[in-house]
């Protein structure tokens, strides 16, 4: 960990202020961007402890050319927050997790659980698809933070959402895949779906529904793109199915309350 960094400028803690405008936006398009939500020096201070997790957890060892589309797309490393107090620190964020709570409309959000996407250098796509069809939630009111600790240009494969694609009921059964690329982005061209893409700032931090349809472009430089994301669900949020082990100990139709699924933010 670099001590030379001010920990005076590590804010974690403090409101972000979003505006009705940001909110209405959210909700229209089941997805935003806002700029400036982490600081160069928050986001340098964690990179480092998470970067030394993603590579000390992973077991890939295998070459690009060797793994499958969903394993070109991207080193995934999920609940980091078990391995290191520091990752727990940060993914813990009342500051994004207010965020997240005032973009659902919810009374609060906790865990499901954290997930490092690190596309590697010459990395592929990752396919269409929505990530709630993994999860065993009883309402919508799930979210993602999609956290850049470096800029994303176009270059690296920067997230992209289909804007309004929460409400599309079609397509939302296909597991990332070829098929789900295939499938989704011809449902998207039937329909004429908007598709929108840009690079991310250094700060700036995505958030998107469960039932957002999103993709991402191969990363085409000789530089890892680090992202880490949280998945919040709805502090209400009940299960509908037993989903050991991220979800321990709760039964269908219950709040999942426990070491993993932790209030993050609460009014």
């Amino acid at each position: 960990m670099n001590r030379n960094i001010s920990t005076n400028n590590i804010d974690l803690e403090s409101p972000y202020d979003l505006s009705e405008d940001q909110i209405n936006s959210f909700r229209s398009n089941g997805f935003i961007k806002l700029k400036n939500v982490l600081s160069s020096e928050t986001l340098e201070y964690y990179r480092q402890e998470i970067t030394r997790m993603v590579f000390k957890l992973s077991n890939e060892t295998r070459s690009l050319e060797e793994r499958n589309t969903y394993e070109k797309a991207f080193l995934q490393i999920e609940n980091m927050f078990l391995h290191s107090q520091i990752v727990k620190k940060f993914v813990s964020s009342t500051r994004l997790g207010r965020i997240a709570a005032e973009l659902l409309g919810t009374r609060g959000v906790r865990m499901y659980h954290d997930q490092a996407l690190y596309k590697e250098a010459g990395g592929g796509h990752t396919p269409w698809h929505v990530d709630q069809l993994y999860w065993p939630f009883s309402t919508d009111y799930s979210i993602t933070a999609w956290i850049p600790l470096v800029p994303i240009s176009m270059e690296m494969g920067p997230v992209a959402f289909s804007p309004g694609s929460h409400k599309i009921k079609n397509c939302r059964d296909l597991i990332i895949s070829d098929e789900s690329e295939t499938k989704i982005q011809k449902m998207m061209d039937d329909i004429g779906a908007a598709y929108g893409v840009s690079a991310f700032d250094l700060g700036e931090v995505s958030f998107h529904y469960g039932w957002t349809f999103h993709r991402a472009d191969e990363n085409k430089t000789n530089i890892a793109r680090e992202v880490m994301t949280i998945i919040y669900m709805d502090i209400d949020m009940r299960i509908t199915r037993k989903d050991e082990p991220w979800c321990p100990d709760t039964q269908p139709g219950e709040i999942p309350n426990n070491h993993k699924n932790f209030v993050i933010y609460e009014k």
